[in-house]
């Protein structure tokens, strides 16, 4: 008897659990989302097509905070950060809306694109390329100066293409290519072209994760030979207020009588000490 009750409570207990699990799968608020995902693989700078992306649903606990549901939140924008097939397209991996594609698509609001000649020596052996960061010098001879010189002209400047491409190789293999483009702000655009016209341009490339602006005094071919003086450096000097220094009090020589006439004070008369003379 005590095994066919606990056959039957087991029973009982299974049916119970069975019909709580399907009715949860059943219900309306688990149905599921509607969400874009890639259906191939995007690179930097593509627009987005209609046969690139596929609409997928799944719970709606795991839907990625603003994620497009409308195919016309993703169609005709482009591509700023690369998406493998299957991964979300989401707002932050696209160009803003009307920004196009291409290179226009990548610059931010307030920066320019700026294109520089470059050869393998000066994109350092090839490995300058998109998404790498470099600083830019100038070597050439200043107005009234009898000698080259090299400075810095640019630091922590972003590579956006090399030649016509916008993304580098998985591999970070050397691209070689004549011409490579820089993301800078307007004025430093300016620099750039006028550095380009001046001298030669060498391109240094640096640590994505150093970001220090660091100064550094320009270099002239006499100090690179031995014995050659390298230019002094201008002292900056810093201008301070005076700082006021008050006299301590002096103390009065000689004794000094109060002469009074009734409750007013009417003179003070000064004897000198013994010894000094009277001034």
């Amino acid at each position: 008897m005590i095994g066919v009750l606990a056959l039957a409570l087991g029973f009982l207990a299974s049916v119970y659990v069975s019909k709580t699990y399907q009715g949860k799968s059943g219900s309306p608020s688990d149905a599921g989302a509607e969400v874009i995902v890639a259906a191939n693989d995007l690179q930097v700078g593509a627009r987005v097509e209609e046969r690139d992306i596929k609409i997928i649903r799944i719970p709606s606990s795991d839907l990625p905070p603003g994620a497009p549901r409308a195919k016309k939140d993703v169609l005709g924008r482009g591509v700023i950060i690369p998406i493998s097939k299957g991964e979300f397209i989401l707002p932050n991996r696209l160009a803003g809306e009307n920004a196009g594609s291409g290179l226009p698509s990548l610059i931010p609001p307030g920066m320019r694109a700026v294109s520089v000649r470059v050869n393998e020596v000066v994109s350092v052996a090839g490995f300058v390329t998109p998404g790498t960061r470099v600083d830019v010098l100038l070597t050439g001879t200043p107005n009234g100066a009898g000698e080259q010189q090299t400075t810095t002209v640019l630091q922590n400047v972003a590579v956006l293409a090399s030649g016509h491409t916008l993304e580098r190789t998985s591999t970070g293999e050397a691209q070689n290519t004549a011409v490579i483009t820089l993301e800078v702000t307007p004025d430093d655009a300016q620099r750039l072209t006028l550095a380009s016209s001046e001298g030669h341009i060498q391109l240094a490339l640096r640590n994505p994760l150093d970001t220090k602006q660091d100064e550094v005094p320009p270099s002239v071919s006499r100090a690179l030979y031995r014995g050659g003086v390298a230019p002094a450096h201008t002292p900056i000097h810093r201008v301070t207020s005076p700082v006021k220094v008050t006299p301590p009090p002096t103390t009065p020589s000689g004794v000094s009588i109060e002469v009074y006439q009734g409750d007013k004070k009417m003179d003070v008369v000064k004897f000198p000490e013994e010894g000094s003379e009277t001034k």
